[in-house]
């Protein structure tokens, strides 16, 4: 699925919530604490959209061989 999409997604969602939270207020302060982490979930995603990396990863750097390993074993 396409990231914008989901973007948009999550955006409608959000507005649903604020609004439905404008129509019907919360009863207690605690449903609308309760209704805030779900909301600002749904708000990050929208703006900053999916977590990828754009820089993509090196491999590590094989470790360079000490002066005295000739890579046999000594008996």
């Amino acid at each position: 699925m396409s990231s914008i999409l989901i973007r948009v997604v999550c955006g409608l969602l959000f507005a649903a919530m604020a609004l439905g939270a404008v129509v019907h207020p919360p009863a207690n302060l605690n449903q609308g604490l309760g209704m805030l982490l779900p909301g600002a979930m749904l708000l990050n995603y929208a703006i900053k959209g999916p977590r990828r990396s754009t820089i993509p990863k090196k491999p590590a750097p094989a470790p360079a061989p000490t002066p005295g390993d000739s890579g046999r074993t000594q008996v």
